[in-house]
């Protein structure tokens, strides 16, 4: 079972600040860096860590050559990135003393993704039962999420950043939604000063209620709801670097554990686990651990509860 991941490709310009810039200020870098990056490349990356066969769809410009080279290197197939004319897309991130941070998308060549161009990815690459998975760094992401159903391969959804018009997306089509709670909030339309997450997880589920709900809430673990069952999942505590690609390494991770047919408590302890890991260094996809690395974290941990 394998991973098609319509994804998007970026260069990280990451800038290290005191705090995060505020309305008509002016601040110094206290460090800078170039990383490649995109929530596309780092679910990619995650899931092809975790041991699971990737594909890679998506288009990067003349100076993306370090992003399909990444993406090769950590062992997705990225031999379907199309190379378009124009510029890749890139973001902006400031990571501030408590390793928190906030992003800046340009989507370039990201946005370019033709109907014919997907098609011809799923058609060639794609088999019955296959996951694809798509966030919303792309152009076409509706007809993805269409083509995929039709094809017969079960769709993932990452929305994020949040759809302008979430109502127009074929999203009765998606089995597994995955997102933080922020993007819930505001999936399920509820006030993020009201916020509850289980109430959260109950309006989806009743909105969506053929698909697997999974809610990341930071620092209070992830719940999913599959049916009338809910699980949860708590954190792994480790000093925290840089949270860039903890959501991307949980989704990675966690689908990882889908295609490997383990249960959900499981798919959903191994994900929190590899995000952990992933926070406690810096950088984005270079952050992400192989699936040995998580293997023995978990080790240690358990045998710390014991």
């Amino acid at each position: 079972m394998r991973i098609i991941s319509f994804g998007s490709l970026n260069i990280d310009r990451v800038y290290k600040v005191e705090h995060f810039v505020q309305p008509g200020e002016t601040i110094s870098s206290k460090g800078y860096l170039s990383n490649v990056g995109g929530k596309g490349l780092n679910q990619s990356v995650a899931a092809a860590k975790a041991g699971i066969q990737v594909i890679h769809g998506g288009a990067v410009g003349e100076d993306g050559a370090a992003l399909t080279d990444y993406l090769t290197a950590a062992g997705v197939d990225a031999s379907r990135v199309a190379v378009l004319p124009g510029v890749s897309g890139h973001a902006i991130i400031q990571v501030d003393a408590q390793g928190r941070n906030c992003i800046i998308v340009s989507g370039g060549t990201n946005m370019q993704l033709s109907e014919d161009y997907i098609d011809s990815v799923l058609t060639r690459n794609s088999e019955k039962g296959d996951i694809v998975l798509l966030q919303n760094e792309t152009s076409n992401v509706s007809y993805i999420i269409r083509r995929a159903h039709e094809c017969g391969m079960r769709v993932a959804f990452n929305p994020s950043p949040i759809p302008d018009a979430p109502g127009e997306l074929p999203l009765e089509y998606v089995d597994y939604l995955i997102l933080n709670e922020i993007e819930g909030a505001c999936l399920a339309e509820i006030s993020d000063r009201e916020c509850d997450f289980r109430q959260v997880l109950s309006v989806l589920s009743e909105r969506f209620p053929s698909a697997v709900i999974v809610l990341t809430m930071g620092a209070a673990g992830s719940l999913c709801k599959k049916g009338e069952t809910i699980y949860e999942q708590g954190i792994f505590k480790v000093e925290a670097v840089d949270t860039t690609a903890a959501g991307d390494t949980f989704c990675g991770y966690f689908l990882a554990g889908v295609c490997r047919n383990l249960t959900l408590p499981d798919c959903l302890k191994n994900a929190a686990a590899a995000s952990s890991l992933a926070i406690s260094k810096a950088g984005a996809a270079q952050s992400i651990p192989n699936h040995r690395e998580v293997e023995e974290f978990l080790r240690q941990n358990d045998a710390k509860g014991a």
